[in-house]
């Protein structure tokens, strides 16, 4: 049938697939990080208080006080790329392009800073996406993390006159490919240390205790993934989590706590990881990398090495195609 001349472009069909990433700021400098957190910590999926309350705290405490003290963490992990969060997340990206047939395009975005979920949203739909897929970069399910992101994509598929057909990745904390991924480049990591570790430590991103208490899978999620990879490894690890903030009960035991209790115990040689990170970030490079390094020295330890992220190595890149393609299942040809 003949199109009438005025019709509006036909772009062929395709399938998108949306990676999404907390986030980060464009920059190392204060007043970049200032905004950054300021939409990270408005967020009422991240800080559950109530806005009347919570505002004047982070607009005439938090955020007076906190944006130097990250800006200097960033600075001390930036690199000639940028943040390394959003450079190892755009490599994912452009390893993965290709990797489902020519029909699908991969792109990504993060909820909290550039490139926005709406933005790329929009971009996957404008190229002609009628079915795309979410995926949250979150092994394990919080609603401040796998929640908000898919939030932001909802939001936005509500102004859409012409919504495409969504799905979205589910956690894979337990998912073998994951676990056999991590697996792969832990071990390889260790064999390349100049020093056997007495020690394992699995590090996950803290939660206020009061998220379990509401329901949130997390702190099972990220038990169970410790579980399967020592079993996989055949080795006992010790699990923690990180990065608290504010006077709350946190998931404990605590990352800092524990190094530094390791060490005064007798531990000299000790190797640290962070399995719910798809990509290393400030939590991991600056948090665990260096200043993880100096508490356990600084209490008695000798040997301490922090163990990357599955990043865009070779195993996190199996492990992201597949279970990607086995979501886009009745999407793609997959012969």
């Amino acid at each position: 049938m003949q199109l009438p001349p005025d019709h509006p472009p036909i772009v062929p069909r395709k399938v998108g697939v949306l990676l999404v990433n907390l986030g980060t700021p464009d920059g190392s400098d204060v007043p970049s990080v200032r905004r950054y957190l300021a939409e990270f910590l408005s967020d009422r999926r991240v800080v559950e208080i109530p806005p009347l309350v919570w505002q004047p705290i982070l607009r005439g405490l938090v955020l007076t006080t906190r944006p130097k003290k990250s800006a200097h963490a960033y600075q001390q992990v930036w690199t000639k790329d940028g943040s390394p969060l959003a450079a190892i997340t755009r490599e994912q990206t452009a390893t993965l392009q290709g990797a489902f047939g020519p029909g699908v395009m991969v792109d990504y975005a993060m909820r909290y800073g550039r490139p926005a979920i709406a933005d790329r949203l929009q971009a996957l739909k404008d190229e002609g996406c009628e079915r795309i897929l979410i995926a949250p970069l979150y092994p394990q399910y919080c609603a401040a993390t796998t929640a908000t992101a898919n939030d932001k994509a909802f939001a936005h598929l509500a102004t859409m006159r012409w919504q495409p057909a969504v799905r979205t990745l589910p956690p894979y904390h337990d998912d073998p490919h994951y676990i056999a991924a991590l697996k792969e480049s832990i071990e390889a990591g260790i064999a390349a240390l100049e020093f056997e570790p007495e020690i394992l430590v699995a590090s996950f991103h803290g939660m206020p205790q009061r998220t379990l208490m509401l329901g949130d899978p997390y702190h099972c999620q990220c038990q169970k993934t410790a579980r399967l990879l020592g079993e996989a490894m055949g080795r006992e690890l010790i699990v923690t989590f990180q990065s608290r903030f504010g006077p709350a009960k946190w998931l404990g035991p605590a990352t800092d706590e524990v190094l530094m209790d390791l060490a005064q115990k007798g531990t000299r040689r000790l190797a640290i990881f962070a399995p719910g990170f798809s990509a290393d970030c400030l939590e991991t490079l600056e948090e665990l990398a260096i200043r993880g390094r100096e508490e356990f020295t600084g209490a008695g330890g000798t040997h301490f090495a922090y163990l990357p992220c599955l990043n865009a190595s070779a195993p996190g890149m199996r492990m992201l195609r597949g279970i990607i393609a086995r979501e886009l299942a009745g999407w793609i040809d997959q012969g």
